[in-house]
Parts: C-alpha cells; sequence; structure tokens
C-alpha cells in the first residue's frame, strides 16, 4: 500500500503542476488537516478540505505561475509518504524557490493529512524515518 501511497501524491502534483485544481480537491479528503511551519504567515492547522483548497488558493495567487518539484525521493511508511518539496514561484516580485519537508498522510486513496516541516530531520523522525 506505501508505493501506492507514493503514486497518490505524485498524482496530486502532477495535477497542481498542469492547474487541474478539481483533481487536487477530489484527491484530499473531506475532512483533511494541514499543517504550516510555525513561522508560515497563515497559520493553520486548516481543518477540512475546503479550508485547505483556500489556502492552495492563496498560496498559488501569490505568485504568475507555480511548480512543485521533489527534491528528494519519496519515503514511505505505513500510510505516510514523506518528502523533499520546492516551490517554484515566479511572478509578482522575485522568484521564489520555497524548499520543505512535508509529510503526507494517505488513507483509501485520499490525502488525510498534510504536515509542512522546515527541518527535514524532524519530518523523518515524525515518521520514525530518522536518517
Amino acid at each position: 500500500m506505501s508505493e501506492g501511497n507514493v503514486e497518490v501524491i505524485r498524482a496530486v502534483w502532477e495535477a497542481w503542476n498542469t492547474g487541474d485544481m478539481d483533481t487536487v480537491r477530489k484527491m484530499h479528503d473531506p475532512e483533511v488537516i494541514l499543517r504550516t511551519v510555525e513561522d508560515w504567515p497563515e497559520q493553520g492547522p486548516y481543518l477540512d478540505r475546503e479550508a485547505v483548497m483556500r489556502f492552495y488558493q492563496q498560496l498559488r495567487d501569490t505568485w504568475d505561475t507555480d511548480t512543485l518539484e521533489a527534491s528528494s525521493d519519496f519515503l514511505h511508511r505505513a500510510d505516510r509518504v514523506v518528502v523533499r518539496l520546492t516551490l517554484h514561484g515566479v511572478g509578482h516580485g522575485p522568484r521564489a524557490d520555497l524548499e520543505y519537508t512535508v509529510v503526507y498522510s494517505v488513507r483509501k486513496g485520499k490525502i488525510r493529512e498534510v504536515e509542512f516541516f522546515q527541518d527535514h530531520d524532524e519530518a523523518l523522525e515524525a515518521v520514525g524515518l530518522s536518517e
């Protein structure tokens, strides 16, 4: 099941990068929870699919174009997927390359939880995959 969960995350990123936010929405559980890093301007948590989608839309509205890129291999354990993420944003000011590690929880083919970390080792520790 873990490899299938990785494919769910890859599919969400592909949908994001093609601008298919309807698919991104459908791939999140209605009761999804998203947690930002501590110093994020709009502190979460975001509690349900509609709140998470508003968060994503605000993020996308920050730039003219943006893409998600995995900057490491996807690591998985049980229902959790860990990946270093770079969000590349262009427009509305200087180019941005935001790097985070994200832990996704996937159940029954839907993203149930999204948690951002600034420290990769902390993210690995959170899922029992310390380097």
